[in-house]
Order: structure tokens, then C-alpha cells, then sequence
């Protein structure tokens, strides 16, 4: 059985976001029947996901959180995976991480450790929200131009497609979002900036060609 592993922290407001805007994509695994890690709040440990990773050996990873050029972190911003340390773990897994900046070096390290992809931001991720709407973050229409194609992506890889095909159909989507908001009428050239910024450091190492049995 195909396995995926999420880490969802939820300490601060991106966090809350981030958690929340990948909590669908657990309920496409469901539907697929792929066995779900999902480590919650509390649960995104350093511990608990080296545990999980020798233990069950998912095919697919998702890190949520803050992060670096070397790191990736979770809950209260504990450092998960780290370049230089332990991204040995990510050996034949699909990784995906949702954090500034990891795309540039722990991306290409743990490819070098044999991890199949990494998809990351090579800079800083940046997104915006409506503070209104932070009890209903899927509702939020501001953060959805800037987390409509996290979603995508991993649906897209749970569905069975290659991490290129993918990650192609998440790129086309920020496009479509940075169309968007230089459409409406109430244009603001501050989401277009960011969204605009978001798409060039939008990075995939690796196997593009990969996707799950």
C-alpha cells in the first residue's frame, strides 16, 4: 500500500494556513486508499517523523512549515529535516516542502542522498491573507491565490501523475492567479509582485518523470 506522510504544525498564522490548505489533499489520499501519516500540531517532531520515515517508508512527503536554506521545520519551529544531517531519510520518497528557501540546498542535497524529487521555493515563500478571515482559511480568496497550487500539486501527485506533469499543472495555476490579480478591479500590484515572485523560485529537483504504483 502507497503511503503518505504530511506534517501539518499549526503555532502561528502561516502555520494555520499552510495546515489547513493541505488538509483536503488527506481526504484525496483516502479516497485513493493510500495510507495517511498525518502529523498534527504537537505530532510534527523531529522524533516522530524519523520514526515514521524508517518505520512506514512513505512514497509521498509533505513538509508544512517555516524553514531555511538547509532546514525544514515543525511544530514550535523544531528543526524535521535538515541538510547535513538527516535527509538520508528522504531516499525514494517524493518530497514536497511548503517553506521558504529549502529548495536551494537541502532540495539538491537530499537528491544527492537519493530522494527521488524535491519540490520546493528556493526563496522565500510568500503569501498574503485576509486577517478577517483566519477563523475560515479556505475561504479566504486573498491566501487562495497563493495556496491554490500547493493543493494542486500534491493532488496531482496522489492521483498517480509524474512530479513534472504535477508540478507543470501548479505552475500553470500561479500563472492563472497572477492573471487574476492584475485583472480584477481592485488591482494590487503588492499580490502580483509576490505571486510573480513565488512562481519563478517554484523548484523541482530530481526525478521529474516519477510517479506512484
Amino acid at each position: 500500500m502507497t503511503t503518505y506522510m504530511i506534517t501539518r504544525p499549526e503555532h502561528d498564522d502561516t502555520t494555520h494556513y499552510l495546515s489547513h490548505w493541505s488538509q483536503e489533499t488527506i481526504e484525496v489520499a483516502n479516497k485513493k486508499g493510500i495510507k495517511v501519516l498525518d502529523l498534527y500540531r504537537e505530532k510534527a517532531t523531529r522524533q516522530q517523523v524519523e520514526s515514521l520515515l524508517k518505520k512506514h517508508n512513505p512514497a509521498i512527503i509533505v513538509l508544512n512549515g517555516h524553514g531555511d536554506e538547509k532546514t525544514v521545520t515543525g511544530h514550535q519551529n523544531i528543526p524535521l529535516i535538515q541538510a547535513g544531517e538527516n535527509e538520508h531519510l528522504l531516499k525514494e520518497k517524493q518530497v514536497y516542502a511548503i517553506s521558504c528557501s529549502s529548495g536551494k540546498i537541502l532540495g539538491p542535497k537530499s537528491i544527492n542522498k537519493g530522494a527521488i524529487s524535491y519540490t520546493g521555493y528556493d526563496e522565500d515563500f510568500i503569501f498574503f491573507y485576509n486577517p478577517e478571515m483566519i477563523s475560515r482559511p479556505l475561504k479566504d480568496d486573498m491566501a487562495k491565490l497563493f495556496l491554490d497550487h500547493v493543493k494542486i500539486f500534491i493532488d496531482s501527485l496522489l492521483k498517480g501523475n509524474a512530479v513534472g506533469e504535477a508540478y507543470a499543472r501548479a505552475k500553470e495555476r500561479l500563472r492563472e492567479n497572477l492573471v487574476k490579480s492584475l485583472s480584477t478591479q481592485e488591482q494590487d500590484p503588492i499580490l502580483a509582485r509576490y505571486l510573480r515572485w513565488n512562481l519563478r523560485h517554484f523548484v523541482v529537483h530530481g526525478n521529474i518523470d516519477a510517479k506512484i504504483e
